[in-house]
Formats: C-alpha cells, structure tokens, sequence
C-alpha cells in the first residue's frame, strides 16, 4: 500500500449496541440488521484499517434489567450478557466472512467450541494477516460494561481511535428525544463528558480513554457509509479527546 492510499487511522476499535442487532423495541437478530452491520465493517476494512469490533448483548439479554427487578444477582445477570455477547459475535462473524472477509470471533472467557479466546499477541496476529477481530464476552467479569471492554481492548491493542456506534448523530446537551432544547457537541473533552455527567460511555470507560489518550468519537451508523465514512477521517458526530 503507498502512502497516498493509506487509511486515515491505521486500526480501530468500534463499539457496537446489542439493540444493534434487532429491529427497534424488538429482541434478537434481525438478519437485515446484521447484514447492514457487517456489511458496513467489511468496507471499512477494504481500506486497509484494522478493525476489532467489540459486540454489546442488550438484544438477547438485558442483565441490568434483572438485576433491577431483583430476578437474579448482578454478577450472574453480568455473566448472562456475557454469553448474549459471544451469541451476536458469532452471528457477526459468519456474516461478516459471507461477505468475504476473513475474521475472526475472540472471547475473554473461555468458550473453545465456538471462539478462540482473547490473547493479545494473536489479536495481533491475526491483524497482520488482514482478519476483522470480533470481541465478545466483554471483559470477561461482571461489573464492567462492554463500553469498559472497549476502552480496555482499545489500550491493549494500541488502537489509534475508538468508534462508539449508537442510533443518534453524537452528544448532546440533553436527550434530543425529549428536550427540543438539546444542542449536539462537535467536539467535548474527557472532563467536560465526566463532570457533566453526558452519558458518552460509563465513567470507568471515559476514565480509562482519557488515561490512555484514546478519543473517541460518537456517530451514527445506521447512515448507510457513516463507518466507512467515520474511519477515513470524514468529520462526524462528536469527538472527545484530552
């Protein structure tokens, strides 16, 4: 690859919802939802970034729910979404390479029939040989978000940038949805995102991002291109940074 073609950030980490995977309001895998997403990865990827997408499992388990409502303590409703996370990731992959590119579903707990698990040093490796990283189990441990895995694996990996993928077009003031008052930010710093209380990511993510100096922008890519878009350095939704 010449200089002139090379891609505006080199590997990236991209963060992607559960609710993602369904239609709106609904529960599972729509196949027309996973198709938009995996096709959207692998264009992104023909331009030569590297890419590892961190998979949430809202759409097959909500633990946060049952915990709330008291049905099951925090720490096995954690593991729970865990397991909806390797569901999604395996979905993703086969999609994903249907459209011919190769990948790979990694785990950091320990399910060998269906994903390797997650090992720094052949996550590089796997990017040398040109393969998309599908990250599933989050952190492997409950009380941290997949927002937190993707911080955590955006350090370990080097990641130049981290891609938070949501269904609105960045940070806002308030809820767009319910304030008509709401003002989108272009760009907010780490401080301002914590003390401000914006919701961006959970407070260990956004302390662990602004730790590592790894900004990160929030768009929205359910815009057919926005992923593309968003890696080749096209200005869109809001970037937080130091």
């Amino acid at each position: 690859m010449t200089a002139a073609s090379s891609p505006h950030y080199r590997r990236v980490i991209l963060k992607i919802s559960g609710e993602s995977f369904a239609k709106p309001g609904q529960f599972g895998i729509d196949p027309a939802e996973l198709a938009v997403i995996a096709r959207e990865i692998v264009e992104a990827a023909k331009g030569g970034t590297q890419v590892a997408v961190v998979v949430g499992g809202g759409n097959i388990v909500r633990g946060a729910v049952l915990t709330k409502q008291r049905q099951v303590d925090q720490s096995t409703a954690d593991y729970m979404g865990m397991l909806g996370t390797v569901i999604n990731g395996m979905a993703l992959k086969v999609a994903v390479e249907s459209m011919g590119q190769a990948a790979r579903l990694m785990s950091a707990i320990d399910i060998p029939a269906v994903a390797e698990r997650f090992v720094r040093a052949r996550a590089l490796r796997h990017f040398e040989k040109g393969r998309v990283l599908i990250l599933a189990a989050g952190t492997g441990n409950p009380f941290f978000t997949t927002d937190t895995c993707a911080a955590l694996r955006g350090a370990e990996l080097n990641a130049d940038i981290l891609l938070k993928a949501t269904k609105v077009d960045g940070v806002y003031t308030g809820d767009p949805k319910t304030d008509s008052t709401a003002t989108r930010f272009d760009t907010l710093s780490f401080s301002q995102a914590i003390e401000r209380n914006l919701r961006v990511m959970d407070m260990t993510a956004l302390a662990m991002c602004m730790e590592n100096k790894l900004p990160v922008i929030v768009f929205d890519f359910k815009k057919p291109g926005n992923i593309k878009r968003v890696i080749e350095g096209e200005t869109l939704g809001t970037l937080v940074t130091n």
